[in-house]
């Protein structure tokens, strides 16, 4: 029976008709993020104690294998549990909670515990898009699964439990809220003008150049006019692509090469390891056709003045509306001309 003290759910919020994912059994999981002091370039290349690092032991005395390039396992404190029964629970409309079955898996990007994105090397990140593409095409073609959220934590101050390079990947039952909203402006923008929403977007952000920060034959790095966070990018794809599965070879090193350019930017912004949350938003699996989908993916760093200023989300940011001061104009001619420093 479906509980919720005990099973992943989420609920909905009757005043915004949002939903919020509730893990009621992760509170087990291990976190060494919080000791975290050293940079990663000044981390060893092996720690006998990271749960990550090649031959180590995880949970329960599972040991990882001694791989050499990357290596995806299922997360041993998942947020999300396959068999959760998908049943729904509700008050007069008011308490609606509903069973979220899904998977959770860890990527890890290479076996060396002091490297980010922006070390290493473009093959090396080629090989994590293929895995990012085969986890989506494998995970997404089950059933059970509308949604593969693909996403990476890089730092502390952004909640990584662990500094070795790695990310994860959750596969819901459910369309979660972010992507559903874009869907609904994708759609309603294809529904009225006839063309994709981020294809006319990224040609008019070509077009007037000011917020553009990198770009190569497939993709295009810049702030994006709407932008909340001080340093936020958004990475389009500039073929009207679905999703990561569809990319061939070329572009695949072509997102390679973007995203190692683009968090090594980040990391001269202000001269340390930059902190973010950075996840592809691509189209649902639900079975349903989402010609209206166009791949791109979402850099949100949370450094504002320095590397010890950083923005939080207050006041009427969290009751009104978000705030910024440094306009997304600025914020990208920043970063733009840290890009063109020699690499």
């Amino acid at each position: 029976m479906f509980s919720l003290s005990e099973h992943p759910h989420r609920r909905f919020n009757a005043l915004t008709g949002q939903w919020v994912l509730v893990s009621p059994h992760r509170t087990k999981r291990p976190w060494l993020g919080q000791v975290e002091k050293i940079a990663p370039e000044q981390q060893p290349t092996y720690d006998p104690d990271c749960y990550l690092c090649p031959g180590n032991s995880r949970a329960g005395g599972v040991h990882n294998p001694k791989y050499t390039s990357t290596f995806v396992f299922d997360n041993d404190f998942a947020a999300l549990l396959a068999d959760t029964p998908r049943q729904r629970l509700t008050r007069r409309d008011l308490i609606i909670a509903e069973g979220e079955p899904g998977i959770c898996r860890v990527i890890c990007f290479s076996p060396r515990h002091d490297l980010t994105l922006a070390r290493m090397s473009e093959d090396e990140i080629g090989e994590v898009v293929d895995v990012w593409a085969d986890e989506f095409r494998g995970l997404g073609g089950r059933e059970s699964v509308s949604y593969v959220q693909i996403f990476e934590n890089r730092g502390a101050m952004m909640g990584a439990s662990n500094p070795h390079p790695h990310c994860q990947v959750w596969a819901t039952a459910s369309i979660p809220d972010e992507p559903a909203k874009e869907q609904q402006r994708l759609t309603s923008y294809s529904d009225v003008n006839g063309t994709c929403l981020l294809c006319d977007y990224a040609e008019l952000e070509l077009n007037e150049g000011s917020r553009i920060v990198l770009e190569n034959d497939g993709f295009l790095a810049l702030v994006p006019f709407w932008a909340v966070w001080p340093f936020e990018t958004l990475v389009i794809s500039r073929e009207h692509t679905p999703d990561i599965g569809a990319l061939n070879r070329v572009r695949r090193r072509d997102m390679a090469c973007i995203l190692k350019r683009l968090t090594a930017v980040y990391d001269r912004v202000f001269g340390v390891s930059f902190p973010y949350t950075m996840g592809f938003h691509q189209q649902p699996t639900d079975g349903t056709l989402h010609p209206e989908w166009h791949l791109h993916a979402h850099f949100y760093p949370p450094l504002l003045r320095s590397a010890t200023v950083r923005k939080f989300m207050v006041g009427y940011e969290m009751l009104g509306t978000p705030q910024r001061d440094i306009t997304p104009e600025s914020a990208a001619a920043r970063l733009r001309e840290l890009a063109s420093v020699q690499e």
